[in-house]
């Protein structure tokens, strides 16, 4: 009798702790989501009355308000960088989209369940969920800016303060809430991420979709082990708890029963970056067009699974992170672009509605809808495979001159170890001439992007200074570098505009003048003459372009010492 009194006591204790601490969300209607002061205020007391929870100030958004991390940590060790060494870390993302907040109301109950013991206490891991990411736009509260969504009620705006898709951020850093992600991360460095999202698009019969990290950047051998082993092993158990799911559902405009591709989240994108660091990143989708309680409900449990196979499998996680870094050796080859393989795919047996026409009550033209009375179950196409479009050989070590102090500033934040060069020196090395590039015509967050790069290489003896920074590729951030530094690669920093300075000469000259100077040429340099005539034999445009062919021999001639033209300004140690 005394054990069944025991066991009445230790319910009932667990039962007032869950009504005590019932969140906001659980309160109401089942279609409303957190405040920013009423999300810090149930922390804040979370922390007080459970030593488990640890509710700190980590970074700061744009418009100068704090952003807080909540750790639920259930060991007698406190400092992070000791726990790493024996024990898993997973790190959520919220807010990001606070018009997407199912993961910002999800977690709140989750870290209570585990401070009441509602979730059967781990043996093998820390979890730490980002609050709220975004607090700026969490604080922009509306009813109208998700058009396309199901609740809930109010929630808030997609940009931050200075009107950043904070989603493409994490590489170029222009807001303080990108700085303090990173920061964030590297001090946390952990195993698992997950951020969570609301989809767009196509209606279906999922609440739950997800994207697993590209696994060619995360690779081979994490990624592997991710899609087939880990992340298969969260959706099954996922489905065991009441959620069916398919991997996001990446069309637009069309239906899903033609197939479609695995989304590359580039490292401007949150699991993107984390993949360069060997983190196994999911973005959970939940629908748009589904409740917001289930949405909640589905995102829970997809942390929940998480949690209890991380447990399971931390030291096979913690070791295959390891041994995964021995495929970015110096001298091996590295993948810088990517793109989808169309003759390798598997199939999926997907659960949908159909897609069908009929005339727009606007314009009168056909428009599609999706018919919810005539749900289907069919095999279609995933098309989760991709091959390189480019190579680069992996250099033993990057130069990088002092004068890029946004650059070193930007390696440094990301605990990328460097060193400075002692004394004056020459060094052997090889330099990229930047060959080609496009650029989008109109401003994408912030920048006027490049795209589609090419490099022209050569081997130069360069001088450097006392101060001048060598970065060894040899370091767990080495995929970091490479995408960083790569002009090529989709995300570098040359794509995103970090040394434009370097696209526009500097010097010129004056027609009238330099039209003399140019004909002197071509009666003195026979050589120069010959490739002038054979140019204009070759290129009609050019022949019929008397300033194009004047700009041809200045270019060409001893006036035009403009070394720092299209001269990328940081080099490789092979």
């Amino acid at each position: 009798m005394k054990l069944k009194y025991l066991i009445f006591f230790l319910g009932s204790i667990l039962t007032f702790a869950q009504t005590q601490f019932q969140t906001p969300f659980e309160k109401g209607n089942g279609n409303q989501t957190v405040t920013y002061d009423e999300m810090n205020v149930y922390y804040q007391n979370l922390a007080n009355n459970f030593n488990t929870i640890q509710y700190l100030k980590k970074g700061e958004d744009d418009n100068g308000k704090p952003i807080y991390i909540v750790i639920y940590n259930p060991f007698p060790e406190k400092d992070v960088e000791k726990l790493r060494k024996e024990k898993a870390i997973l790190l959520v993302n919220n807010g990001i989209h606070p018009g997407e907040p199912d993961g910002i109301d999800a977690t709140m109950m989750l870290m209570r369940d585990l401070a009441t013991k509602k979730i059967k206490t781990p043996q093998n891991f820390i979890i730490a969920a980002i609050s709220a990411y975004n607090v700026s736009g969490m604080l922009n509260r509306g009813s109208f800016s998700r058009a396309n969504q199901n609740g809930p009620e109010q929630y808030g705006f997609r940009g931050n303060a200075r009107n950043y898709d904070l989603n493409r951020d994490f590489i170029k850093a222009d807001t303080k809430n990108a700085r303090s992600f990173q920061e964030i991360y590297q001090w946390l460095k952990p195993d698992v991420f997950i951020d969570n999202h609301v989809s767009n698009g196509a209606d279906y019969q999922y609440t739950f979709t997800y994207i697993s990290t590209f696994k060619e950047r995360l690779g081979h051998v994490l990624g592997e082990y991710f899609y087939h082993n880990y992340q298969a092993k969260n959706l099954e158990d996922l489905r065991k708890l009441g959620y069916e799911s398919t991997p996001y559902v990446n069309i637009h405009g069309d239906v899903p029963e033609v197939g479609f591709a695995s989304f590359e989240d580039s490292p401007r994108y949150s699991t993107g970056y984390t993949t360069l660091f060997n983190s196994l990143g999911t973005v959970p989708e939940t629908h748009m067009l589904k409740p917001y309680d289930k949405r909640v409900d589905a995102t829970y449990k997809y942390i929940l699974v998480n949690l209890q196979n991380l447990d399971k499998d931390y030291k096979k996680i913690k070791q295959l992170r390891i041994e995964n870094l021995k495929q970015y050796q110096a001298g091996k080859q590295y993948g810088i672009r990517w793109k989808i393989d169309s003759t390798k795919y598997s199939t999926m047996d997907f659960k949908g509605f159909e897609g069908k026409y009929k005339p727009s009550e606007i314009s009168g033209k056909p428009r599609l809808y999706y018919d919810r009375n005539k749900p289907f179950t069919k095999k279609i196409k995933l098309f989760t495979t991709a091959v390189p479009t480019g190579y680069i050989t992996i250099p033993k070590y990057y130069v990088i001159p002092q004068s890029q102090y946004r650059v070193i500033e930007e390696l440094k934040r990301n605990q990328i170890q460097m060193k400075p060069i002692q004394k004056d020196s020459t060094i052997a090395v090889e330099a990229y001439k930047i060959n080609d590039f496009k650029t989008v015509k109109n401003p994408y967050e912030g920048h006027y992007s490049h795209f589609e790069t090419t490099v022209e290489k050569s081997n130069k003896n360069l001088n450097f200074s006392a101060g001048d920074y060598i970065v060894p590729t040899n370091q767990e951030g080495v995929k970091y570098i490479i995408e960083t530094l790569e002009p090529e690669a989709l995300d570098s920093f040359f794509n995103w505009n970090f040394f434009d300075g370097i696209l526009t000469q500097k010097e010129y000259y004056s027609t009238y003048i330099f039209e003399d100077t140019a004909a002197e040429l071509l009666k003195k340099d026979k050589d120069l003459k010959q490739k002038f005539e054979a140019q204009k034999a070759s290129d009609k445009k050019f022949a019929d372009d008397g300033t194009a062919q004047l700009n041809w021999i200045y270019r060409n001639s001893p006036s035009f010492e403009e070394k720092t033209f299209r001269q990328y300004p940081i080099y490789r140690i092979l």
